[in-house]
């Protein structure tokens, strides 16, 4: 019954990351007359509200079991979307964007921990990067057929995706239940300085597991924000409505695909995958800067692809150096730090985009990243 737990992932992945929204929810957000300054405050909460929850989030995974807190996780997602398909403002989206928040942050981190634990009890966590590779590659390639049909569906109206994602949520919420939990993380010995110590661990005594969360937060500002800047780079070059959809399809594909096959990557040696990784984002953000054309959409799909490729790698890596009964906690400290960042970056990229140019803030972006993540690299090949 628990090898099933991985089919099962699969399926809520699929089902969670088919969101019809999400190539039009900028959009969506502006048509209730928010700037894209309001757009991106918008952002910055929802991150934040997913940074307040994180740590804790994790703490209860590790504490109360994975499969409890995905089950809560579908709950605040789908919430979060009923209040969308009733919001008449900005207060009432805020709602909305607070609750998803919460329930990304009680799915961020028990998942990826439910699906090693399981591996570890059945005796295949070797396979770790494949099957998570695999997922998120599920997961973008659902969002790509959902991007599709989303951007069809706004040419109506663009509340018709929004109305669609809420009923596709709640069925999140049965998938859920089905879940298994693994016996191999229990452990009876948590409390608020257990909690404490894990954080010290994570973030002052084991140098390279620090790092390479630091390293995970500035490629997760960068892929956070280019997912966020696309929409409005799209409309800058005039891309028509309905191809939004196609092109946000096509984005999740690419790197559906080279998430699918990122395990094969083990074949290139860490510290050179990230020093790649580092400067090929810093250049790619300069582009599209630069082209303010549709040939600036070939550096966004070249993010994408990069994403793909580092995400399940460095959720290995960072699973690799730690311990199970810890390390949904430890995974909700890379998406704490990920999330902070972009809260704090959001705004100002956006206040930023309305004020001198979109291509400044990808100028800002790509030293962002660079900057924090060839500091990372850095550190990690002294400690190597």
């Amino acid at each position: 019954m628990l090898r099933y737990n991985i089919y099962k992932m699969y399926l809520l992945k699929s089902v969670m990351w088919f969101m019809v929204a999400m190539p039009i929810i900028i959009l969506f957000f502006q048509s209730h007359g928010l700037t894209l300054t309001e757009v991106m405050i918008l952002q910055s909460v929802y991150s934040f509200s997913i940074a307040l929850f994180e740590i804790p989030s994790g703490y209860i995974a590790d504490i109360i079991g994975r499969k409890e807190t995905i089950i809560m996780s579908t709950i605040f997602s789908f919430l979060g979307y009923l209040f969308f398909s009733f919001s008449s403002g900005f207060w009432l989206l805020m709602a909305g964007q607070i609750l998803i928040g919460i329930g990304g942050s009680l799915m961020s981190g028990s998942d990826s921990a439910l699906i090693y634990d399981t591996l570890l009890e059945i005796g295949d966590d070797k396979s770790y990067t494949k099957i998570e590779g695999r997922s998120y590659g599920i997961g973008n390639f659902s969002e790509s057929i959902a991007g599709i049909l989303g951007g069809f569906l706004a040419v109506s109206s663009i509340y018709y995706p929004v109305y669609l994602q809420t009923i596709i949520l709640f069925l999140s919420i049965p998938i859920s239940m089905t879940l298994v939990e693994p016996s191999i993380n229990k452990n009876n010995n948590y409390s608020y300085k257990y909690l404490l110590s894990v954080i010290k661990s994570s973030m002052i005594e084991n140098k390279k597991l620090k790092w390479l969360i630091v390293y995970s937060s500035a490629m997760g500002v960068g892929t956070l924000s280019i997912a966020w800047f696309s929409q409005p780079f799209f409309k800058q070059i005039d891309v028509p409505l309905l191809y939004f959809g196609i092109l946000w399809a096509a984005l999740n594909f690419s790197a559906g695909i080279t998430s699918f096959n990122s395990h094969h990557i083990k074949y290139i040696k860490a510290h050179k995958l990230l020093l790649i990784v580092s400067i090929s984002m810093f250049i790619s953000f300069i582009m599209i800067g630069i082209n303010n054309s549709f040939f600036g959409l070939i550096f966004i799909f070249f993010i994408y692809i990069i994403r793909g490729i580092i995400t399940p790698v460095l959720r290995n890596e960072i699973n690799i150096n730690t311990t199970s009964e810890r390390r949904a906690t430890v995974l909700s400290i890379r998406s704490f730090l990920i999330r902070v960042s972009f809260s704090i970056s959001a705004p100002l990229l956006g206040y930023i985009a309305d004020n001198y140019s979109l291509a400044t803030s990808f100028y800002i972006l790509s030293l962002i990243v660079f900057s924090f993540s060839f500091l990372s690299y850095i550190r990690m090949l002294e400690l190597d």
